[in-house]
C-alpha cells in the first residue's frame, strides 16, 4: 500500500464512515416516523458504523477499484436497512420521504463539513489533514446526495420516482430494481452517469456556497 494510498484513506475514513452510517440511520428513523420498526427490531436503527458496513461493497469493492483504475473509478455501497413498506401508514406516499431521508442526511453533513472548514479558517489552524478531511466530507457527502437521488431503483431516486408514478408506471420501473446496480456500475464505468452527476453536483455546490456565504464574509 503505497503512501499516497495511506493518506487518501486516511483522509478519507471518518468521512465515509459518518456518511454512509448516517445515511442508512437515516432510511430507519424515517421509516419509524411513518410507521415500520422493521429496522429498529433488526437493530439497524443504530449510528454505529459496524452494524453497516458491508464488507465487500464498503471496503474491498472501492480498494480494488481504486487499485484497477489508478484512483480514476471507486464505487461501493453499505447494507441496506430493511424497510418493510406494507408497516407504513400510507406505503407509497411515506416510501417519497423514507427514501429522501437518505440522501438529505448527506446534504446536512456536506453542510456540516462546509461548516467545520469555515470553524478551522476561523480559528487560524492551518493543519492539512483536517482541511483534506472537511473538503473529503463535503464531496463525500455531494456525490452520495447525487449518485443516490438518481431515478433508477434500487437507488434512493429510483424509489422516489416509483412513490410518486401512478401504480402501473410505478410497477414497471420497481421490475428494473435487480438489475439496477449493474446499469449504475455500467453507467459509471463508461462515464455516462456524469452527464446526471456534474450538472446536479453542480446546483448542490452552488446553494451550499449561497447558504454559507453569510458566515464566510465574517471570516
Amino acid at each position: 500500500m503505497n503512501e499516497t494510498l495511506i493518506q487518501t484513506v486516511a483522509t478519507f475514513a471518518i468521512p465515509v464512515l459518518f456518511a454512509i452510517t448516517l445515511h442508512e440511520a437515516a432510511h430507519g428513523y424515517a421509516a419509524r416516523h411513518f410507521g415500520d420498526a422493521t429496522a429498529a427490531i433488526m437493530g439497524r436503527l443504530s449510528l454505529n458504523p459496524l452494524r453497516h458496513i458491508d464488507p465487500f461493497g464498503t471496503i474491498a469493492m472501492p480498494l480494488l477499484l481504486y487499485f484497477l483504475t489508478n484512483g480514476a473509478f471507486v464505487f461501493g455501497y453499505a447494507k441496506p436497512v430493511p424497510v418493510d413498506s406494507r408497516n407504513l401508514r400510507r406505503p407509497k406516499q411515506d416510501m417519497l420521504w423514507v427514501a429522501f431521508a437518505g440522501p438529505a442526511s448527506n446534504l446536512a453533513m456536506a453542510l456540516f463539513w462546509a461548516l467545520f472548514a469555515l470553524v478551522l479558517v476561523a480559528l487560524g489552524i492551518d493543519e492539512r489533514f483536517f482541511q483534506g478531511m472537511a473538503r473529503a466530507g463535503v464531496l463525500v457527502n455531494l456525490v452520495m446526495a447525487a449518485l443516490n437521488l438518481f431515478p433508477l431503483p434500487p437507488l434512493d431516486g429510483g424509489r422516489m420516482l416509483v412513490a410518486v408514478l401512478p401504480y402501473t408506471q410505478a410497477r414497471l420501473v420497481a421490475k428494473i430494481e435487480p438489475f439496477g446496480f449493474f446499469v449504475v456500475l455500467a453507467l459509471a464505468a463508461t462515464n455516462l452517469l456524469n452527464y446526471w452527476m456534474l450538472p446536479l453536483l453542480g446546483v448542490m455546490q452552488t446553494a451550499l456556497g449561497w447558504i454559507l456565504q453569510p458566515l464566510a464574509a465574517l471570516v
